[in-house]
């Protein structure tokens, strides 16, 4: 397994993950006929916008398996709503159902975490649905303290989102690698 930058050629593989695992993580929490209507094209679209912008205030990387291909993937940047202890953002982590559990989320991680702090963000803030227990269970492990929370929607329906915050980043290089 490697873990690298994220390239537009990955935007395909990248939209498939993403759609897979809404599916398989949000089954139960998000209405089946929204998570039967995502778009692979939509969203191979949207990754392509986002991976051909180059951004220098943004980061993605993917969990690459030889011989199977992307199987995760991680995105962050700044922090989207001004707060102003949490200046980064970790936007989406997502790894394939088959592939959980055997470190690649903690990698994936590490990756954001490490290049947020060479970018100069000395915090960082995420946001996970409260119903999403296996995601709070991991963010908890990596010593994230729920901040906030506040209400969404999601086809149709108002869903809770929780936020997790480390005001120090530089806490977290150990708690990866553990």
């Amino acid at each position: 397994m490697s873990i690298r930058a994220a390239e537009p050629a990955d935007a395909k593989a990248i939209a498939k993950v993403h759609i897979q695992t809404w599916q398989s993580s949000y089954a139960g929490i998000v209405p089946a006929e929204f998570l039967a209507s995502l778009s692979y094209q939509n969203r191979e679209a949207w990754w392509v916008d986002i991976l051909e912008a180059k951004q220098s205030s943004m980061c993605s990387f993917v969990a690459d398996v030889e011989g199977e291909g992307v199987v995760g993937f991680a995105g962050a940047g700044p922090e989207s709503d001004g707060d102003r202890i949490y200046l980064a953002e970790l936007y989406m982590i997502y790894v394939l159902q088959s592939y959980q559990r055997r470190g690649f989320g903690r990698r994936l991680f590490s990756a954001v975490t490490e290049r947020l702090i060479l970018d100069g963000f000395p915090s960082m803030l995420l946001w996970v649905l409260q119903d999403n227990r296996s995601a709070c269970r991991f963010y908890e492990a990596l010593g994230g303290k729920k901040i906030r929370e506040k209400t969404i929607e999601i086809g149709g329906v108002d869903l809770v989102e929780v936020a997790y915050g480390w005001k120090d980043l530089t806490t977290l290089i150990d708690a990866c690698e553990a």
